[in-house]
């Protein structure tokens, strides 16, 4: 059978159920009044970290398939890498690459976009995430495709922009704003009307993920296409005003419509292109049914559905074919983990709450949404609450961990992956107090799954994805130490980190059947699937990166 694993030789693998544990958002770093995850009270970690072998992984950058170094993780890409055993050029790398070489622009969907609007004498649209964090998008991606609508005789672009504060600066929303109002003032001219047209936070309106929260994918149609909402004459008047009136940080900004002489100046209409640039999938996909959708989509009520050609920056989900247009190629994830697995009839569980469910299923499988085998793969979704994760740090850990010590219990699965969606989504709210809690929250769980994996002699293997609980604060790079804003506080920090991640091997019942490689650095996310077969029993396919253990 095609992509069947190979028995290892001299060790049949651990008896008990393998388990991995992805603590989405921990990574390692310095301990300072900064980091979320040193200040937590974490027995169950510290203990297993000092007795139990542990070896650091990459969890940014090229080690994750992004561009540069500079590039931070994200559970998209880390789960990918997770999942795939192997690093593939991800979104961001693949967009530029594509803009850079002008293989964007001669695409058929640019194209059909430019020529739909110009024959309809019509409005193009661009809306995504407005920052340069490198996640979900890149503003020098917008830019570009501004600039060329431009060249290719576009007469009116209008531009809605999801404020980030997230993968960015909390509070860094101006700094984006005022330098692109600029760049589209030098662009503007009598033949090409371009203007801001709508917004509002990105974890307030349109960029919901895993169908938690429709009603923020119906805030965003109503702000960005119906034009319905508080009007201001500016995107800073916006920010500015709702600043001062509610105190938040920028990814929870309300909806805002620039208006003229009470009017908004870019509704969607009858006849535009409207392109969602965002690369990333997660956050795309609820928008893109939106627009996408026939008759039959029922999630919320759209009022007017506007006649238009739609397109995503890449395809969001490779086997609904979300959306059916798109501009770049996704990344072809083959030889996966998870494929691997159920071909040579391994039982396998995923489980997360509906926050990380995607990732330890759609990503971790290489961007496939459905399985590889009905019979031997189970997939467990926890509901997340709809509430501000701050006021309930600890979200689902404990109902996670109840059902996956259930499905341990059951003897039906050999391998089982779970995501404790905690140090991120946590980490993401900027509340160094809130994490903390999260954290410890989290460490109640690993205790009790851990005293299972020993009574069933299993072995688990626990890391992260990307950091972000570890660093709660800014970091000035030159002292180490979290910077100090104008009123004299440390200025809270949202966004993921560059640090490495812990991957620690608990195992209390091989006795030295294995030794684990000195680490020098040199271990990623990907090196995880590797491990993961051979302390199954199985070696690695060849194409897969090499294994953190050595079987003797």
């Amino acid at each position: 059978m095609a992509n069947k694993l190979k028995s290892l030789s001299g060790f049949a693998g651990i008896k008990g159920p393998v388990l991995t544990i992805v603590m989405d958002g921990v990574g390692i770093a310095p301990d300072t009044v900064a980091n979320a995850v040193a200040g937590a009270y974490t027995p169950t970690l510290d203990a297993i970290m000092a007795k139990y072998p542990t070896v650091t992984l990459k969890a940014h950058g090229t080690a994750v398939g992004l561009p540069s170094d500079d590039d931070m993780g994200n559970s998209e890409v880390g789960h990918n890498a997770l999942g795939a055993g192997q690093v593939f050029a991800q979104g961001a790398k693949l967009v530029t690459q594509s803009i850079e070489s002008g293989k964007m622009f001669a695409s058929s969907t640019w194209q059909e976009l430019i020529a739909n609007v110009k024959d309809n004498s019509s409005t193009l649209h661009f809306l995504g995430l407005f920052s340069d964090g490198n996640v979900h998008s890149h503003i020098d991606h917008l830019k570009a495709m501004v600039k060329q609508a431009k060249a290719e005789g576009v007469s009116r672009v209008r531009i809605h922009i999801l404020i980030d504060g997230r993968d960015v600066g909390e509070t860094s929303a101006l700094e984006y704003i005022e330098p692109f109002e600029a760049f589209l003032a030098e662009l503007r001219s009598a033949d090409f009307d371009i203007k801001i047209a709508s917004g509002g936070g990105r974890m307030k309106i349109t960029m919901d993920r895993y169908e938690a929260d429709w009603a923020m994918v119906e805030r965003g149609w109503h702000t960005h296409v119906l034009g319905e909402g508080r009007q201001f004459t500016s995107a800073a008047e916006a920010v500015k005003t709702y600043r001062d009136e509610l105190h938040v940080i920028d990814q929870d900004l309300p909806a805002f419509v620039i208006a003229e002489d009470g009017k908004p100046v870019g509704t969607v209409e009858d006849g535009d292109s409207v392109i969602f640039f965002n690369f990333r999938g997660d956050r795309s996909i609820e928008i893109s049914k939106a627009f996408d959708g026939d008759e039959s989509f029922d999630k919320f009520d759209r009022v007017r559905v506007p006649k238009v050609c739609y397109a995503g920056m890449l395809e969001y989900d490779g086997d609904l074919h979300i959306p059916h247009k798109y501009l770049v190629n996704p990344p072809e994830i083959t030889n996966t983990m998870s494929e691997y697995l159920a071909n040579t009839g391994v039982k396998q569980l995923a489980i997360s709450e509906t926050q990380k469910y995607g990732h330890v299923t759609y990503f971790w499988n290489g961007n496939k949404s459905g399985k590889f085998s009905e019979e031997l793969e189970t997939y467990i979704e926890i509901p997340s609450d709809v509430v501000p994760f701050e006021q309930r740090p600890w979200m689902k850990c404990a109902e996670i961990t109840d059902k996956l010590i259930e499905c341990m219990e059951s003897g039906e699965y050999k391998y089982l992956r779970v995501n404790f969606p905690n140090g991120d989504m946590v980490g993401h709210t900027g509340s160094l107090a809130a994490t903390r809690c999260s954290m410890e929250a989290l460490d109640l769980c690993l205790a009790r799954i851990l005293a299972v994996v020993d009574k069933l002699g299993g072995v688990a293997l626990i890391t992260a994805d990307h950091g972000n609980a570890d660093e709660m604060y800014e970091i000035d790079k030159k002292t180490g130490l979290p910077k100090v804003g104008k009123d004299g506080s440390f200025k809270a920090k949202t966004s993921h980190t560059l640090n490495p991640v812990p991957c620690i091997i608990y195992d209390n019942v091989t006795n030295g059947a294995y030794t684990v490689k000195e680490d020098k650095g040199q271990f990623g996310l990907s090196n995880v699937a590797a491990t993961m077969v051979n302390l199954l029993g199985y070696e690695a396919p060849d194409m897969w990166d090499e294994s953190i253990i050595e079987v003797k």
